[in-house]
């Protein structure tokens, strides 16, 4: 008979310190960043538990490229004035065909400069991400704009994307309620939920509606209809001016309002503080944290037990976040710290996002990081256009990362990142960069391997181990193990065994627990 482990712990209680080793410090560095060198790990295991996650987590002592306004054209082309539609709807209506190619070929211009912004700003985001001394900033950056998800094709601004970017950085670990209280007032925001046409007898529900039941309260948490209706009226009159936020009062309805039990002359802000004040608020948000940073699997697949321990945990976090109002580095550095977080079932138990898989094979192996263009296409093609989340739910995440054809555009980015070589069918240039995949074992195995060759080589079990404890969240099922190990056994030419070690590794991030962190 086989004996199922016991569900991990259903509290916020730390790991033991003497169990905060190199594993415990990989996945750490995996799940709150992006990964980690050999070097840091083994640096990050030396602090001890309270000191790394601290390092992680309160971040704001660590070195920063500053961002600014002036990072990105605030003002590409100007776009068509007011004056300028009418005039091209006039136009079209009386068949000037002089105008109307006039007005269009600027109105095209301007949209094709401004695509080439937002790839540019792609480019730079993925570069931070790579870069970054603070990776949970990048990280929960990368969190909010899947959960206050925008779409730069709708807005056709990429200023305002670049500005709300920043704006999910700035409050990347902050107070969650101040957060939403910017959110409703973002331009970017208000244009892609069409609340700049929400006035006084005519609101439009939009932002109202995804406040609820995307971005605070979730789908079925006790909101009615009537709700919505009321908090679009609060919400009447938050609009843009430009490419600012503006409260213009005379489109505002100040008539009183019910939501959610409450009666008052409620405008956008007291309907925010309203929602940010159920309990449904805290439970809602922490589930989303707890399936980016602890565990992705579906409830219905986890095994018995594990469902209501997660739902305990989950719990936990909420009082917490509920008890430190609604700060969120607090709750994360709890998380962090928790044996639940650490425990075994919890390995290796997140799908990588395309982001995530494209960054952390930089970061963790070291590669160089070629074509930036090359990596956010990957991406694209892997199903996580960066500015451009499917819908205002955002990405699904999770499994839905994983199909016949992302499989293997995740496996050629990686070949990639390993040897500058792209698949011929894309017709991409080869980046001649070499990487040194030796460093990854370079004096760290040779000294403990009797297998060794008198020239200090590795066997090839002492580096297969090597390579996949450096690489994977979990240990390689052992069948997957034994073809690595036979394979690295017949690299015996002179430049096959040069190239022994990287070939080894590309084999690696073919498998199946590769895609986890």
């Amino acid at each position: 008979m086989t004996l199922r482990r016991p569900a991990p712990p259903a509290d916020l209680a730390p790991l033991a310190a003497a169990r905060f080793d190199q594993a415990a410090a990989r996945h750490l560095l995996s799940r709150a960043g992006f990964g980690g060198t050999p070097a840091q790990v083994d640096a990050l295991a030396a602090m001890g538990l309270d000191r790394a996650v601290d390092l992680v987590v309160r971040y704001g002592g660590q070195p920063a490229k500053a961002v600014s306004p002036d990072d990105f054209d605030r003002d590409l082309i100007p776009p068509l004035t007011r004056e300028e539609r009418e005039q091209l709807q006039r136009a079209r209506r009386e068949r000037d065909e002089a105008t109307v190619e006039r007005l269009e070929r600027k109105e095209n211009q301007t949209k094709a400069e401004d695509r080439r912004q937002l790839q540019s700003m792609r480019e730079w985001w993925i570069a931070r991400m790579i870069e970054t001394a603070r990776p949970l900033e990048e990280k929960m950056t990368l969190f909010w704009h899947g959960h206050f998800a925008t779409g730069a094709r709708t807005i056709e601004d990429s200023w305002l994307i670049f500005q709300q970017n920043q704006l999910f950085r700035t409050h990347a670990t902050g107070n969650f309620g101040t957060l939403v209280l910017h959110v409703i007032r973002d331009p970017a925001m208000i244009k892609y939920l069409d609340n700049d046409d929400s006035r006084r007898g005519r609101p439009n529900e939009n932002l109202a509606r995804e406040l609820l039941e995307l971005f605070v309260l979730g789908e079925g948490s006790g909101y009615t209809e009537q709700d919505i209706k009321e908090g679009a009226r609060a919400l009447t009159g938050y609009t843009v001016e430009g490419e600012e936020f503006t409260f213009r009062e005379a489109n505002h309805d100040g008539g009183p309002k019910t939501i959610l039990g409450q009666r008052g002359n409620w405008n956008g802000d007291d309907f925010a503080r309203i929602a940010l004040g159920r309990t449904a608020c805290s439970r809602f948000i922490c589930g989303k944290l707890y399936r980016s940073f602890v565990n992705d699997v579906p409830e219905g697949d986890l095994p018995p037990g594990h469902a209501a321990a997660r739902a305990a945990f989950v719990d936990a976090m909420a009082s917490e976040l509920r008890a430190n109002q609604y700060e969120l580095a607090p709750v994360l550095g709890k998380l962090f710290r928790s044996a639940h977080f650490h425990d075994a079932s919890n390995r290796a138990s997140v799908i990588k996002s395309p982001a995530q898989l494209v960054v952390q094979t930089v970061r963790q192996l070291g590669t160089p990081p070629r074509q930036l263009s090359s990596l956010t296409a990957a991406c694209e093609l892997m199903g996580q256009d960066l500015f451009q989340p499917p819908n205002v739910k955002g990405w699904d995440g999770g499994r839905s990362w994983i199909n016949t054809s992302t499989l293997f555009v995740r496996q050629n980015v990686a070949i990639y990142l390993l040897t500058g070589k792209r698949p011929g069918m894309y017709d991409w240039e080869n980046d001649a960069a070499r990487f040194d995949a030796d460093a990854l074992v370079a004096g760290a195995i040779v000294s403990a391997d009797a297998g060794a060759n008198a020239g200090g080589d590795p066997s090839p079990e002492a580096l297969v181990d090597r390579l996949l404890a450096v690489s994977l969240a979990t240990p390689a099922h052992p069948a997957r193990r034994e073809e690595l190990v036979r394979f690295a056994s017949k690299q015996t030419s002179p430049a096959a065994r040069a190239d022994r070690t990287l070939s080894t590794l590309a084999l690696i991030t073919a498998l199946p627990e590769y895609q986890l962190a």
